[in-house]
């Protein structure tokens, strides 16, 4: 069984499929793990199964894809940490099953997916994702798509990473001496709207704050894509710290450091 930081580092986004339906017994097993998922916030996430010929949905930059998953939550303070933390979760056990999967938030008929999501007046489904097994050969738009976002490319620790304030970058070397290198490197190579890669992290002795570098055109009338971006990191720093034996615990402390421009706090973790 692969460490969780082997299962980051062997995952990619995936946006063309083999053009069949994954396996029944596969997508019961994902879909008895969506129901045990939670988040450090208590915030539900709800996951909906949609078959796409049934409900006639695509996407124009997808292909060979026949089935979704869309999850769904209601408009509240944290709903985006927690839904890019729930919905990563569901994605990473897809991975681990054998299923391709790629968050999308823009590029799909929106209100055909949340009328097949059932979706309320008070929520929001901000993301899909397919599932399916993935092409041995990567069609010619996602080969176009991953060229554009430089999708195997990520920005380096000495900018993402800080030792108590944004002054001082974190190297690579600074993190292997203090035992903190594959916390933030699952961070690192974790997924992100158009790879922006909006999280930073300051290093406070047994703290991480976590602060979101806000970029333009990610914010909706509803949500922060870039915050959700933010729970998608938490989830991985959490959950390679808790495969090393350490207990982080999520809080809400603004340190008041002062941050760059275009810089916000968004939580903890004390470990």
């Amino acid at each position: 069984m692969k460490s969780f930081v082997e299962l980051v580092k062997s995952r990619r986004s995936v946006r063309t499929f083999d053009g069949n339906m994954p396996d029944a017994k596969v997508i019961e097993e994902l879909k008895a793990f969506a129901q045990t998922i939670s988040n450090p916030y208590g915030v539900d996430v709800r996951f909906i199964f949609l078959d796409a010929a049934e409900h006639k949905l695509s996407s124009p930059v997808l292909s060979g894809e026949k089935l979704y998953v869309s999850a769904v939550v209601k408009k509240q303070e944290h709903a985006e940490e927690a839904y890019g933390y729930s919905f990563e979760k569901l994605l990473m056990k897809a991975h681990e099953l054998g299923l391709g999967t790629v968050m999308i938030g823009g590029t799909m008929p929106r209100e055909k997916f949340e009328e097949a999501s059932n979706l309320g007046e008070d929520e929001v489904m901000p993301c899909v994702s397919p599932l399916g097994v993935t092409a041995r050969k990567m069609g010619v738009k996602e080969v176009l798509m991953r060229k554009g976002v430089k999708a195997d490319t990520r920005l380096d620790f000495k900018e993402l990473f800080f030792d108590g304030d944004f002054n001082n970058p974190i190297d690579e070397q600074y993190a292997k001496s203090n035992g903190l290198f594959d916390d933030l490197e699952v961070v690192k190579c974790a997924p992100s709207a158009v790879n922006k890669q909006p999280w930073r992290i300051v290093i406070d002795g047994k703290k991480a704050h976590f602060y979101e570098h806000h970029d333009k055109g990610f914010v909706t009338a509803n949500y922060d894509l870039q915050k959700i971006d933010i729970g998608i990191a938490m989830y991985h720093f959490e959950t390679q710290m808790i495969s090393e034996m350490r207990k982080p615990v999520c809080k809400i402390e603004d340190p008041g450091i002062k941050t760059p421009d275009q810089v916000e706090y968004v939580m903890t973790y004390e470990f």
